[in-house]
């Protein structure tokens, strides 16, 4: 079982990684500082959510909908709060933080349902 929680992490946090890479470029996005900022902040949401979602699907019966929506609100604020902070070309930091999160969030759930 450790070793599926570590592959759904590395996958996890690899596919987020490239997924919000990507929503970053396709925003005209093209900073260094905010690209790191992008990197660093998924480091620090994508595997705490990760492990969160597992520990509570292990342990408990939840509807997963009902464990993912605060999870990923968590995110959310966190990588906006941050975006807004350090980022030097966020206009909308909270908004491109919806978006990347839906974009990235959405896209694994669809793999899930697809494999």
């Amino acid at each position: 079982m450790i070793s599926a929680l570590i592959t759904a992490l590395g996958v996890s946090l690899a596919l987020t990684l490239a997924l919000e890479t990507g929503l970053f470029l396709l925003a005209g996005k093209r900073n260094k500082k905010d690209f790191l900022l992008l990197l660093l902040v998924n480091i620090l949401t994508n595997p705490t959510v990760v492990l969160i979602y597992w520990l509570v699907a292990i342990y408990t019966e939840w509807n997963t909908v009902i464990v993912i929506m605060p999870l990923e609100v968590f995110a959310v604020l966190t990588e906006g709060h941050c975006y807004k902070k350090y980022g030097c070309d966020f206009e909308r930091p909270y908004l491109f933080s919806i978006a990347a999160n839906i974009f990235s969030c959405g896209t694994g759930l669809l793999i899930q349902l697809l494999f």
